[in-house]
């Protein structure tokens, strides 16, 4: 076929290829003696080709592909060009070429024809984006500048139809250097012949076959680099791969998320901080900085065991434990300062101690003959209970599991254990302040009511007071003859040492001046004129009652007090006594008033703190207290006073100290006193 004569209408072919935009060759086979090709005479070459290959016509027709091309020996073109002619069967290839006379990516398609082929080959660098105009961009082009890897991958099926490999039709720039490779030596090869079991071969068949996208990261488990990979088919048989390097945005999401992280948590630790520090400045007892310890301090330290140890009287002992065995809270009842339990020595000395593990916790102390156990803790935090240069204990917090204690918990923990300090040396202050506080006021109440010949009555004083402070309520019985005697309750205003000294004073002056046998109103009245002259700017209300048992009567006087309640068979209502003004105004005078006392019947008779404050008026307390009294058990005063306070009379809480004195007539009684010991 040197030329062609045994080909019908060669010419009319010519024309065909000469008039196709893309590169097309007419060559025929060069046979041996035994008819096996050996090589390929190019027989015509149209002018895209010319311009593909970068020479003219004139010096190709004519010659070999051994003499043009002699590298098609080697690569593996001329076998293929051969298998072409044999059988019968069109080849399409994918090539990409990076060499002087020729560079790019190119399709060839290679059909038999007569005792040769035509080639049609396709520069896919010249397809363009968009409008095939100057402004169009080409395809190729514009994949070889992307930023990612990018592949195209045709399947390969064996005679069942399976996919058993993949020719890579396409590899940009970027993905060839992402692989460690050149383009040229990428296309056109299989990838499992060239990268073995990849594992990614699964995917790609699976979308290949289903179309579905496929996007995953993976991490390079040699090199810890991260991956972006996308795989989708664009064609029959044909899927894009994508892929880029995101190791370093990676990165950044997680030291951004790190920093999120600690940022949170140290939202976390000032949340945590805040309602410690609310519940401890709450508690004003011991046992409520200890309560606010094991609901708040302890898991918002994250905690699962509370210890809080005391130093007194040379040993550390325990006052408060939570989460901990029995077996191990009956050895801290009490420890030596000798002793090797890290606590007692953070109690000593004021350093703190983190221990992660138990066989750290275990070599604190070495002799098992003394060792205290840690239960079930696997970490401890041993802290000092220091404040103002004062070191009150040690503070133990144990954790389930070993802990790290990095620089910010310790700083959180320290911070714990110093506002726990904080708040037990004030809860300790407050509590010793409390006890002489309540001294004070046993030593000026009564310490016992005298009893009354066929009268019961019972008493109840609720202080409501802070630190040194003392309540300036008071109330008394005063005998007066076999058959009489005087019921007291008055309130000096405020809270005070000073208001505790007027109200002994006063209490006194009324016992002397009821003694002395003059009538509620002058008693009063001398009560006044005498606290006006010794302490002008006291003020203080007091009810006084006269009681004459053998005739059932009462007289009584109102200073700036409420009055009594009263309950006789079915009714209930406050003794009508008029008011007077209170003790302490000067020129105040008081009038007696005379009423029935009936058998049976019940008299209390209380200070305002039981039914008023600023925010509960008075009217709403008195008709609580009447509610109360009316419903109340008969002719047991203690049982009265019990249902008043366990009724929801007046305020609540109470923002003042409460007495209540309650009195039964009882005439039953046959005339023998009964005595009932206040109750505090």
């Amino acid at each position: 076929m040197a030329d062609g004569p045994d080909i019908p209408h060669l010419a009319d072919i010519r024309a065909l290829l000469d008039a196709d935009p893309h590169g097309c060759a007419l060559a025929c086979s060069v046979r041996d003696t035994d008819g096996t090709i050996v090589d390929f005479t190019l027989v015509h070459l149209n002018a895209a080709g010319a311009r593909f290959l970068g020479r003219p016509p004139d010096e190709l027709v004519g010659r070999t592909y051994r003499e043009l091309w002699p590298e098609t020996v080697t690569d593996g073109t001329l076998p293929r060009y051969r298998q072409v002619v044999n059988d019968r069967v069109p080849l399409n290839r994918t090539v990409y070429y990076d060499r002087a006379t020729v560079s790019g990516h190119f399709e060839f398609r290679v059909v038999p024809f007569g005792d040769g082929f035509v080639a049609r080959f396709v520069d896919l660098t010249k397809l363009t984006l968009g409008p095939a105009t100057s402004a169009g961009v080409h395809l190729y082009d514009a994949l070889d500048a992307a930023f990612d890897g990018f592949a195209l991958l045709r399947a390969v099926r064996d005679d069942t139809g399976a996919i058993e490999d993949f020719t890579r039709e396409y590899v940009n720039q970027v993905g060839a250097k992402l692989a460690g490779r050149t383009v040229e030596d990428l296309v056109g090869g299989r990838i499992r012949e060239s990268d073995g079991d990849t594992p990614l071969f699964g995917e790609l068949c699976r979308v290949t076959d289903d179309g579905e996208v496929w996007q995953e990261r993976l991490t390079a488990p040699d090199t810890a680099q991260v991956w972006e990979v996308k795989i989708a088919r664009v064609d029959v048989d044909v899927v894009a791969v994508s892929y880029r390097d995101i190791t370093d945005h990676v990165d950044q999401q997680e030291q951004l998320a790190r920093g999120a992280a600690a940022v949170h948590a140290a939202a976390i630790r000032t949340d945590a901080l805040q309602a410690v520090t609310a519940a401890l400045v709450a508690a004003s007892t011991p046992d409520e900085v200890y309560a606010a310890m094991g609901t708040v301090l302890r898991p918002s330290a994250g905690g699962h065991g509370l210890l809080v140890l005391l130093a007194e009287d040379g040993r550390l002992v325990l006052r408060y434990h939570a989460g901990y065995e029995p077996d191990v809270v009956s050895r801290l009842r009490e420890l030596p300062l000798t002793h090797p339990y890290p606590a007692v020595r953070v109690g000593t000395d004021g350093e703190p101690r983190f221990l992660h593990s138990p066989a750290e916790f275990a070599a604190e102390q070495p002799d098992p003959a003394t060792a205290i156990s840690g239960g079930g803790r696997r970490a401890w935090a041993f802290l000092p209970l220091s404040t103002g240069g004062q070191l009150l204990g040690a503070l133990v917090i144990g954790y389930a599991r070993p802990r790290d204690f990095d620089a910010g918990e310790r700083a959180d923990l320290m911070a714990f254990s110093r506002l726990a300090a904080q708040a037990l040396q004030r809860s300790l202050l407050f509590q010793a302040q409390m006890s002489i506080a309540a001294d004070l006021q046993r030593t000026l109440l009564p310490a016992a009511l005298p009893p009354l010949r066929g009268a019961q009555h019972a008493v109840r004083y609720l202080p409501w007071t802070h630190g040194a402070d003392v309540g300036g309520d008071w109330y008394d019985v005063i005998p007066l003859g076999p058959d009489t005697a005087a019921l007291v309750i008055g309130d000096v205003a405020g809270h005070s040492v000073t208001a505790a000294a007027t109200m002994g004073q006063l209490r006194n002056a009324l016992r002397a001046y009821a003694v002395d046998g003059h009538r509620p109103a002058e008693v009063l009245r001398r009560v006044n004129d005498l606290l006006v002259r010794l302490e002008p700017e006291a003020m203080a209300t007091c009810c006084y009652l006269e009681l004459n048992l053998a005739d059932g009567t009462v007289t009584g006087v109102l200073a700036g007090h409420p009055a009594p309640i009263l309950r006789a068979g079915d009714e209930t209502r406050r003794l009508p006594l008029p008011p007077g003004p209170p003790l302490g105004v000067r020129g105040a005078r008081y009038h007696d008033t005379a009423l029935a006392l009936p058998p049976h019947s019940d008299l209390v008779l209380y200070t305002d703190g039981l039914v008023e404050d600023r925010q509960y008026p008075i009217d709403r307390g008195m008709d609580d207290l009447c509610a109360a009294v009316r419903s109340a058990p008969a002719g047991d005063p203690h049982g009265l006073i019990d249902h008043i306070l366990h009724a929801g009379v007046g305020p609540t809480p109470r923002r003042d100290d409460v007495a209540i004195l309650a009195l039964t007539v009882d005439t039953a009684c046959g005339g023998r006193p009964t005595v009932h010991a206040p109750r505090a």
